[in-house]
């Protein structure tokens, strides 16, 4: 696939004029919209890569590859893809959610590309795994769910968006995540579902020295302070930055304080 198509097929977008580049990840049922209270900040100084992955927001694809992206390990290829396209180097990648993971990936593949990870409420593993790992869902409860998506896809998706935004998140923010899970292909969304929350990277974290920032909020209902806390003592070169604060969105909840944290340690 030629450098043209792989942009145009992950609706990539450039904005600010700054030597450094940063690229934004955005989460599972999310598109890059959503880096939006961000971007004023980071772009004065950064050049900002957004992207929507495959299924996502204005992504363009003739047929889904079911196969390709059942796991994160084809999200993370495309984010090579496009990083080779717009032939970059020395990328500090911000990654939401299931994306710091699919950063992660990306970065073990070809670590010459990369130069600092930030994770936003990430999680290794959203399965519990007794007695030393809790990560806040057992198989039968995401079962349930992922059969949701089935069932009644509007209901998953009123169901789904305020647990993610947080119990204080203004009610249009709320909305717009519901309305951004409501408008991905059902077919899409399920693959990237299953991909996100049955998937288990925990191995892949003592095998990356890169420079890494973990932010967290204090009560996220997805990713709880234990699971940031799992990723500082198995990342070797990380530090974890906790926001006062509820659900699992900061960059949207939270906009000023998150971007007040990556600028410091950038600027570090």
């Amino acid at each position: 696939m030629n450098e043209e198509n792989i942009l145009e097929r992950n609706n990539v977008t450039i904005h600010g004029e700054g030597k450094k580049v940063m690229m934004l990840a955005h989460g599972f049922g999310c598109d890059k919209r959503m880096w939006r209270f961000l971007l004023p900040t980071l772009s004065e100084n950064y050049k900002i890569i957004l992207f929507d992955y495959v299924g996502s927001g204005g992504s363009k694809f003739s047929n889904f590859p079911t196969e390709k992206y059942s796991t994160l390990n084809g999200y993370a290829q495309d984010v090579l893809d496009i990083i080779r396209a717009l032939k970059l180097d020395n990328v500090i990648f911000i990654g939401h959610s299931v994306s710091s993971m699919i950063g992660l990936i990306a970065s073990l593949e070809e670590p010459d590309l990369f130069s600092n990870q930030i994770m936003v409420c990430p999680s290794p593993c959203f399965l519990n795994d007794p007695p030393n790992y809790q990560g806040g869902f057992e198989a039968s409860d995401l079962e349930e769910l992922i059969n949701l998506m089935d069932k009644n896809y509007i209901g998953w998706a009123e169901y789904l968006a305020p647990l993610v935004m947080g119990a204080n998140a203004p009610q249009e923010l709320v909305g717009e995540l519901s309305d951004s899970f409501c408008s991905t292909d059902p077919i899409t969304a399920k693959t990237f579902a299953k991909a996100t929350f049955f998937s288990d990277h925990r191995d892949l974290l003592p095998k990356s020295d890169l420079r890494t920032l973990i932010i967290q909020s204090a009560t996220d209902t997805l990713a709880s302070i234990h699971v940031g806390e799992y990723l500082k003592e198995n990342l070797s070169n990380s530090v974890m930055q906790t926001i006062d604060s509820t659900g699992h969105c900061l960059h949207m909840t939270d906009p000023d304080e998150t971007n007040r944290i990556i600028l410091d340690f950038l600027e570090d």
